[in-house]
């Protein structure tokens, strides 16, 4: 066999000589990666779609992942690594760590490299340059403007007045910001050990199959190269899922599949071998079969039984009843109806999801892209066979997750691949695989009627909500449980009924994602109330805060909302925007353009954590001899910016300078389990256990230095730690104690401080009757949008949100994560759509780019949440709920017809206007 000898290739690096023996055809992202180590090159699709992986090859801005490294013989090539010289922030790195415009960080060495590119080309660019430089790298976490805004500084050397850092309330910059700038931050696939074995799954082409695996000892034979082959025989439970009571997906199928994508072998060896293996030459035999696809055909009769255990395909269903819903009706003087159907959508997180595992001897260590360590953790204990502590799981930073990380994806499979071949065994998906097998967004379809009186109040509420959970639970009973709940959006409504259901289907599991269903519930209920406002005769604002929740009211489940309801004061900072955006528009449209444009409002609440379920995080704040803190935080960062938010509030409580706390989070090793990060939770719960935990900490310095105990939670008194020593000053004088004489830890901990946290809730009664949630987030969006009668397109052009964050702990990352949800809920609106097999990558599935996102305005309401820490209460998942409702509402202002099927993409919106013609509207 004739062995083709790989040229020389010379290049330079961030200014160093290369002199590389590689494939000319090697892609140059690879080459930086794997044989150069420059892992600050991200790898999110391998296709140029994302921009990830940019970097400037003589100056020019390139996806590394589209050029070969052969065409780069003699070139200058730069890369993230490359940015800051002897260590120290350029001047654009720096505009972006004092900005917040680096979220999970994993698109951010791909959007440093585009702007580095335009500024050295155009040192004073204008916005629209700016945007249209970094058109081809996308973000999903941030919404771009703050990105936008740190590049125009960057460019204009301004620099914000240098406020007093202090902890609550203060825009601290990321605690893990410089790492995600200078391409240090590890993500899933960055610190693979160089000797790691790899991973390749095949998965089903078909959505429902028997299957027959044959003999593989043929198969082995022919590829000695390959380690390993794993199949369902080889995992000891082979069933895992999110609830204790429901493990109804293998890890490898066994018999059948249900859902294209499905993992039905797990290939094990050298990366090259793998690429070698033709998927024809394994013995798998799938005989297809007619898939249930669509709520419909779950639910019509005879319709095929997906699990044995699950009548009529129904996974879950949850309901509320409140009073006499069919008599308020019929007494009412106004009643509107609608129904809306949304599709499936992808979390697209630009890093796919990656891991890998090593073997300790009896034990396995977990290195994993994760929201959730210590379920994660247990879940892969139990399918392996092994006890909880013998997996030790280590999160690697977090590429975005928006729920989809919540499942297992690697997790199990490099867990046994290395338990069975003792050694490091790695797994990243690519982005087809990832788009295949991960969770969506539940499609749903929500009938929804409304009524009020003669004097626009609300008198009754119905609405049933019909959710396709896809071939297997996933997050599907929450979701279910979660939207009846939330149904009625919030506001006072004496009678209600509402019903939540998902259907099992041959779909793609259908899981956890910003919301839990309440976004697509919202759709139609808040398209109802705009309806129910015009049959009124109001306008949809004052019809919105005439029937607003205020303290001492009821929500649809019973629960008095004593206090942090501040919904009415969202609508109120919005009312503004609402008047002069409406009034503009109407202008606009006496025209004869076939430009329309018109302003949509939408109000919105989210119930903070788990629903009626407990939810407890627990934290640890320790000091060693010489006066350093650490916290110990399991609460996991995936670019909402937990890991600074608990420094913050740890820094406040103690009393001690942010800067002087050290972080260990996720680690499930060293630190307390936090609980997941979902369901907006994080700030809240483990926020509180936080405050607790740094509190009991201080407490206890209080009593090393015979300081009054009084005085432990005055934020005046001043505690300084330093060489061993305690002194706290008080107005009548200075306390000091000692460190150094106490008995450590293994860990050198001298002085530990713990706190748990669990929100006070009720479970529900059979009507749905209950506390669910200790706390609220409330929202008011008004949208301004054109609309283009001729070609059905729709441009955002404007948006303002107001949200009651009941304590803003860090404004910037508030406003963040504001920016982030709205840009998403664009794309909910008006551009997301997967559809499997046809929408795999992210080219044909568009999500907004820096151009699909308008100007936002963002208002902070802080109405304290009694429970929270400092007040403070979750704002991840509320950011999105009110953005797609308020741009439909626009649309319809606009052209006066509403398309419900969504997302509103332009062939639907056209057909409607041509209808809404043909009816004279």
């Amino acid at each position: 066999m004739n062995v083709i000898p790989r040229p020389l290739l010379n290049f330079s690096v961030n200014g160093r000589s290369i002199a590389l023996t590689a494939d000319p055809m090697t892609r140059l992202s690879d080459a930086l990666r794997e044989d150069l180590g420059l892992k600050g090159t991200k790898i999110g699709c391998n296709a140029g779609d994302c921009g990830a992986c940019t970097v400037l090859v003589d100056g020019q801005e390139v996806c590394a992942c589209l050029i070969a490294v052969g065409q780069c013989t003699g070139a200058s090539i730069i890369t993230v690594e490359g940015l800051a010289a002897g260590g120290k922030l350029t001047a654009l790195q720096d505009a972006f760590h004092r900005h917040g415009a680096a979220q999970c960080g994993i698109c951010t060495p791909g959007m440093l490299m585009a702007a580095t590119g335009l500024l050295g080309r155009n040192a004073r660019p204008t916005r629209t340059q700016v945007e249209d430089a970094l058109g081809g790298v996308l973000c999903r976490c941030t919404g771009y403007q703050k990105i936008v805004e740190a590049v125009l500084d960057a460019a204009l050397g301004v620099a914000p007045a240098v406020e007093e850092m202090g902890a609550v309330g203060s825009s601290l910059p990321k605690v893990d910001g410089i790492t995600k700038l200078t391409g240090t931050e590890r993500f899933g696939d960055d610190a693979v050990p160089a000797d790691a074995l790899r991973v390749r799954v095949i998965r089903s082409p078909y959505a429902r199959a028997a299957l027959t695996l044959g003999d593989l000892a043929d198969f082995k034979a022919r590829h000695p190269e390959i380690v390993a082959v794993l199949t369902a025989a080889d995992v000891p439970h082979n069933a895992h899922g999110i609830y204790p009571d429901i493990k109804d997906q293998p890890v490898l199928a066994e018999g059948h599949v249900r859902y294209r994508g499905e993992p039905v072998l797990a290939l094990v060896g050298r990366a090259n071998a793998l690429a070698a293996v033709d998927e024809t030459s394994l013995p798998l035999d799938y005989q297809p079969l007619p898939p249930v696809i669509g709520i419909d055909a779950a639910k019509a009769a005879g319709a095929v039984q997906l699990h044995a255990n699950r009548s009529g395909n129904i996974l879950a269903d949850g309901g509320v009843r409140r009073g006499v819903v069919e008599q308020a009706f019929a007494q009412s003087a106004h009643i509107a109806a609608t129904t809306y159907e949304t599709s499936f959508v992808e979390h697209a997180y630009i890093e796919p999801e990656a891991g890998w595992a090593e073997r300790r001897g009896d034990k396995i260590e977990l290195h994993v892209s994760t929201q959730t360590p210590y379920q994660h953790r247990d879940e892969t204990a139990r399918v392996l066979g092994l006890d909880k502590t013998q997996i030790r799981l280590i999160p690697t930073a977090c590429g975005g997750g928006f729920g989809g990380k919540l499942d297992l994806n690697v997790h199990p499979i490099v867990a046994l691949a290395a338990w069975l071949t003792g050694k490091p065994v790695a797994y990243a998906y690519t982005r087809p695989e990832s788009m295949a097998a991960s969770t969506k967004r539940h499609p749903a379809r929500v009938h929804v009627r409304v009524a009020c009186d003669a004097s626009g109040r609300l008198t009754a509420f119905q609405s049933n909500a019909e959710l396709d959970t896809g071939a297997y639970a996933s997050w599907g009973p929450t979701v279910a449980n979660r939207v009846p709940v939330h149904a009625s959006g919030p506001y006072a409504v004496p009678n209600a009924l509402t019903r939540g259901t998902a259907y099992f289907t041959n779909a793609p599991p259908s899981g956890a994602f910003r919301g839990f269903g309440v976004p697509q519930s919202a759709i139609a209920s808040e398209a109802a109330m705009d309806m129910l406002a015009d049959r009124r005769g109001m306008d949809w604002l004052d019809f919105r805060r005439r029937n607003a929740l205020v303290a001492g009211g009821v929500t649809i489940t019973g629960q008095r909302l004593d206090a942090s309801v501040g919904i009415v004061a969202t609508i109120d900072a919005v009312e503004p925007f609402w008047r002069e955006w409406s009034a503009a528009a109407a202008e606009f449209n006496r025209g004869e353009s076939l430009l329309r444009r018109g302003a949509g409002i939408a109000c919105s609440w989210y119930g903070i954590g788990n629903t009626a379920l407990s939810n407890p995080s627990e934290m640890c704040v320790g000091v060693d001899a010489q006066g350093h803190v650490t916290l110990y935080s399991g609460a996991v960062d995936i670019g909402q910016g937990s890991n600074t938010i608990m420094v913050q509030i740890a820094a406040y409580a103690l009393g001690v300078p942010p800067d002087r706390i050290r972080l260990v989070s996720g680690d499930t090793g060293l630190t307390p389990d936090a609980g997941k990060t979902s369901a907006s939770r994080q700030t809240f719960v483990s926020g509180k256990a936080c405050q607790l935990a740094a509190l009991d900490l201080r407490r206890q310095l209080f009593i090393r230095a015979g300081a009054p105990s009084d005085l432990v939670e005055d934020t005046s008194v001043k505690l300084n730690l330093g060489r061993g020593q305690i002194a706290i000053e008080t107005l009548s004088g200075i306390y000091r104690g000692s460190l150094g004489d106490i008995a450590a830890d293994a860990r050198g901990t001298v002085l530990m401080g713990s706190g748990r946290f669990d929100p006070p809730t009720t479970p529900l009664d059979k009507n749905g009757q209950g506390n669910p949630y200790a706390c609220y987030g409330f929202a008011t969006q008004v949208a301004l949008v054109e609309v283009d009668q001729e070609l059905g397109t729709t441009h955002v052009l404007k948006i303002a949100a107001a949200h009651d964050v009941g304590r803003a702990i860090n404004p910037q990352q508030v406003e963040g994560q504001i920016h982030g949800g709205i840009a998403q809920g664009i794309g909910l609106a008006l551009m997301e759509e997967y559809v499997p097999s046809r929408t795999e990558n992210l080219h044909d599935y568009l999500i907004p780019t820096v151009g699909d996102v308008p100007e936002m305005t963002t208002i902070i309401i802080e109405d304290p949440a009694i429970d929270g820490p400092y007040g403070a209460k979750g704002v991840g998942e509320p950011a999105l709920i009110s953005t797609a409702p308020a741009i439909f509402g626009g649309i319809f202002k606009a052209v006066g017809v509403r398309v419900r099927k969504v997302p509103v993409l332009p062939h639907r919106l056209l057909a409607a206007i041509r209808e809404g013609k043909r009816q004279g509207r």
